[in-house]
């Protein structure tokens, strides 16, 4: 399987391989975690089963898990099953981005979504965490410059960028992989040595860094605070990523222009 779902493995690994999994299995991977995800508030996430659609906005997604604790999760659909683990797996990130959401749909009086909502949900859904100590090649995701990025600087990209799939849309689109398909990072400088751990540490470490990114008002209050990145472009991704002749179809790797410091870049460490 493509190293595009290594985030997952560490607990997709205690799933059972003969059935799909029910709200139960998922509930029971919480003995395998380091850290069983809590919510906001501290009240630890429980998976439960979806049974038609919610009427009162206390039971709808975002605020039945900030106020219960609750992730609604359909039967046999990859989507959900995704969500959760990456609540397994990110759980400092996802009560962030449900927090604010809680808050955003608190203050829109719960029937209509934000710009900054349609940003959290854009990157909960499609969102890539891209970690480097190399200001340098961040500048060049952040310009759509894909050849220097991906050919020139290959083996500097392996060497000191990590990319890491946060969004559980994106994985389901990942089970049929298509050139095409297109995620919205963000960007985070980070010390040579965060990017030398090894997988289980980083996803740790990027859950920590990406909380305290989201948790930040200022950022993610738009969706042009985001880089698009073609997920096929990242080396490992796909096979056809080794020729450099790849990266020469301009639909798939388009250039693109600038508004302002947007594209979510930050320096933390």
């Amino acid at each position: 399987m493509s190293d595009l779902f290594a985030p997952l493995r560490p607990v997709a690994r205690f799933l059972s391989k003969d059935a799909w999994p029910d709200v139960k299995d998922l509930n029971a991977l919480g003995r395998q975690c380091a850290r069983w995800p809590v919510n906001a508030s501290g009240t630890p996430v429980r998976f439960v089963a979806q049974q038609g659609k919610p009427t009162r906005f206390e039971d709808a997604f975002e605020p039945r898990t900030y106020l219960k604790g609750e992730v609604l999760v359909r039967e046999a659909n990859w989507h959900d099953l995704f969500n959760a683990l990456v609540w397994t797996v990110f759980p400092a990130s996802k009560a962030a981005i449900n927090a604010r959401h809680f808050a955003s749909l608190t203050a829109q009086g719960g029937s209509q979504r934000s710009r900054q909502g349609d940003a959290l949900t854009t990157f909960d859904e499609d969102g890539i965490v891209v970690l480097s100590s190399n200001a340098g090649l961040l500048d060049l995701l952040r310009r759509f410059r894909w050849q220097e990025l991906f050919v020139e600087q290959r083996e500097a990209v392996c060497r000191e960028m990590r990319f890491i799939v946060f969004g559980h849309a994106l994985y389901e689109k990942a089970l049929k992989p298509f050139v095409g398909m297109t995620a919205k990072s963000v960007l985070l400088s980070v010390p040579p040595s965060v990017v030398g751990l090894e997988a289980a540490k980083l996803n740790a470490e990027a859950d920590r860094l990406l909380s305290a990114y989201v948790a930040d008002p200022v950022n993610l209050r738009h969706g042009k605070s985001l880089s698009p990145l073609p997920v096929l472009g990242v080396p490992g991704w796909w096979p056809a990523n080794e020729s450099a002749a790849f990266y020469e179809d301009t639909s798939y790797f388009r250039s693109g222009r600038l508004s302002g410091n947007a594209c979510g870049s930050s320096s933390i460490s």
